[in-house]
């Protein structure tokens, strides 16, 4: 993954509202996100994220993290979103 991000963070509440993320985004975990923009995604977690350092465009270096989700009615398709633009998750119930 590019250590390029559109938007790092250097605040510890902000760093922590990204690690808080990350318990609802295990590996193989069926979830609905919503994002900041309304957008959703219905998709499997294919490995959990994790908060690391990278860089914005003027070299400043900070935290942020991305999420690969594989879409759930196109399972060849992957979803690449950074963990800021995240604004709720939810778990799916398993597929009976």
């Amino acid at each position: 993954m590019s250590r390029i991000a559109p938007t790092i963070h250097t605040h510890p509440a902000d760093i922590a509202a990204l690690e808080a993320l990350l318990p609802q985004l295990k590996g193989q975990t069926q979830v609905e996100v919503t994002l900041k923009d309304g957008r959703r995604l219905l998709g499997t977690v294919a490995v959990q994220p994790t908060v690391q350092q990278y860089r914005d465009a003027e070299e400043n270096e900070g935290s942020n993290g991305q999420l690969r989700l594989d879409d759930l009615d196109t399972p060849v398709q992957q979803h690449v979103v950074w963990l800021d633009q995240i604004s709720a998750i939810r778990e799916l119930p398993p597929v009976e």
